[in-house]
């Protein structure tokens, strides 16, 4: 059993997180190990957001994907953020893949944004759409056919693979359960795919190679075993609720790698006990990188964010609720959420990208999007 550690304290405070904060307070949150480890609470008499003005490149940023060029080849699309074992990009096309994909460096995490898909690997045949995940084990070859706008945020990983974060007393088969699982079949669209000559992107270290075959390389006849792409339905997730405090985003972890928590928010109840918060709490999360990118509802926490945008706040800064959500702080109208999103918190410092083929997608006022709205009243 893991002894209580001993706690310090002066001044107002509350002796529970995220719930009874004293009167005319803010609460901000500075931890540790992506809300795992050591964190302590102070109280605001102000937000802690409420800057006035931020200079230098550290700084809470926002972008618009849904404008983003469209490329026919995953591998083609710009990076948005990186670091030593993480790669972010978000690929939009209106056709199929010429070449099939191979990424040697790690697994691939794709979300179907907008759009649907078909999917063919070295297994089989798997559909997808909006709103489903697929998580795609390194080295498999893949490729996708689409007849409709897509859109798909991608994370790809160096040296890592996905796996399903620990549930602890919460059991196996929280969140979601295996059995919802999708996986490739050996059915009929696989066997009648075109028998033409193929080439394979191969991704590795940044640098691509091309293998060009004489036929389709994706002709297994049969497998077995469990390094297989996957598919996630976000609407079989169930989110973990506490009516009476609310919890941190990774009671809502979905995947993970060494170097990241992917978590999925969706649909749930408000908290509704009188003193708990019903918007998220400030927090100092000094050993992440924080990205989520907004995939479809109603975003309480965050004003002037849409569908397909992503915003980015890195280690260093405080974040939290915008001045509007802050108003429904401890009560709130609607008794549920009714967002989707997907969060990544990266345990490295993602360096922003500077490539032309992003530029014009950033919501340049995005950092001081707190302080500009807490003047308006």
């Amino acid at each position: 059993m893991t002894s209580f550690e001993r706690y310090w304290t002066q001044g107002k405070y509350s002796r529970q997180a995220h719930r009874d904060l004293p009167e005319g307070t803010f609460e901000r949150e500075i931890g540790r190990d992506g809300f795992d480890g050591p964190a302590s609470h102070v109280y605001h008499p102000r937000p802690p957001t409420a800057w006035e003005s931020i200079e230098g490149p550290l700084r809470p940023r926002a972008y618009n994907l849904n404008t983003i060029d469209e490329v026919e080849h995953p591998f083609s699309t710009p990076t948005l953020f990186e670091s030593e074992s993480l790669s972010l990009s978000y690929w939009r096309t209106n056709s199929s893949m010429a070449d099939l994909a191979r990424d040697a460096d790690g697994d691939v995490l794709l979300f179907v944004h907008a759009g649907t898909l078909r999917f063919f690997c070295d297994f089989g045949h798997l559909d997808a759409a909006a709103g489903n995940y697929l998580v795609i084990p390194r080295g498999t070859m893949w490729r996708v056919e689409t007849s409709a706008d897509l859109g798909v945020l991608m994370l790809q990983t160096r040296k890592m693979r996905f796996r399903v974060p620990d549930r602890g007393l919460l059991g196996r088969h929280a969140l979601w359960d295996p059995a919802v699982l999708g996986y490739p079949q050996l059915n009929d669209p696989f066997k009648e795919q075109d028998d033409r000559r193929w080439s394979v992107k191969v991704n590795r270290r940044g640098l691509t190679s091309t293998l060009h075959y004489p036929h389709n390389p994706l002709d297994a006849v049969g497998w077995k075993g469990d390094a297989v792409p996957v598919r996630l339905d976000i609407k079989d997730i169930l989110p973990i609720n506490s009516h009476r405090y609310h919890l941190p985003p990774s009671a809502h972890a979905t995947f993970e790698c060494d170097a990241a928590i992917v978590s999925t928010f969706v649909p749930r109840p408000f908290e509704t006990d009188p003193t708990a918060l019903k918007v998220p709490f400030f927090h100092s999360n000094d050993d992440i990188d924080e990205v989520i990118f907004y995939h479809a509802g109603d975003f309480f926490s965050r004003d002037a964010i849409g569908a397909g945008c992503l915003t980015y706040h890195p280690s260093g800064l405080t974040h939290g609720p915008h001045p509007k959500a802050l108003k429904r702080m401890f009560k709130q109208e609607a008794q549920r959420t009714n967002e989707y999103a997907v969060m990544i918190d990266s345990r490295e410092q993602l360096e922003v990208a500077t490539d032309e083929a992003t530029q014009g997608l950033e919501l340049t006022d995005y950092a001081n999007s707190w302080q500009v709205r807490a003047t308006e009243d």
